[in-house]
């Protein structure tokens, strides 16, 4: 049975700021440092051969910091940076919400259907976020860690148990939640955003 753990990046500046982020990047904060060492003492007995990890800053951050306490060395892999969530990027969340209430309900309740304005394209994301569980499959490594973003990591446990991308803002992962997608026959999801290690 292959175990394939998902880290969501530790908390961002932006995060913390409440800033719609996507493809924009930024730093991770004091405790997003704290949280990325504390996800790394999680992993210490889960024999993890191989770590990849998104190219952007807080994922790729979070990554080398699991990686430093186990020895291992991220791969980076441009398949699973976050979402373009389009010209909305960059402004504060909140704010947003009470300014274009409608139009974000819509797109939580299904992004396919209701693209924000200049977000990625749905199918483009849907194949490259699909053309990484495939090597995922397909590898040689019994124990995987992937670290990545919140909109990627929605879409490879949706794509992974087949259920649409429509309903990918129906779950939710935290900052450094982990989830454990097993592989057999089929995709099985054990557990969905785990945040005992930060306790």
């Amino acid at each position: 049975m292959k175990k394939i753990y998902l880290l969501r990046h530790a908390q961002s500046e932006f995060n913390e700021k409440g800033i719609f982020q996507g493809r924009l990047d930024s730093d991770l904060t004091p405790l997003g440092f704290v949280q990325a060492r504390m996800s790394a003492s999680f992993f210490r007995d889960k024999e993890i051969e191989v770590i990849y990890t998104s190219p952007q800053r807080r994922a790729l951050k979070t990554a080398l910091t699991v990686g430093d306490v186990l020895g291992i060395e991220p791969v980076v892999d441009d398949r699973i940076k976050e979402m373009s969530f389009g010209v909305l990027e960059g402004r504060d969340f909140w704010k947003l919400y009470e300014q274009e209430r409608e139009l974000i309900n819509r797109w939580l309740a299904d992004p396919v259907s209701n693209p924000l304005p200049a977000q990625e394209d749905f199918s483009l994301f849907e194949k490259r976020i699909l053309s990484f569980l495939e090597d995922l499959k397909n590898s040689a490594f019994k124990n995987i860690l992937v670290v990545a973003h919140g909109g990627t990591l929605h879409a490879l446990v949706c794509l992974a148990l087949e259920i649409p991308l429509s309903k990918m803002w129906h779950i939710h992962i935290d900052n450094t939640g982990i989830s454990l997608l097993e592989y057999g026959s089929k995709f099985r999801l054990s557990y969905l955003n785990k945040l005992c290690h930060l306790v």
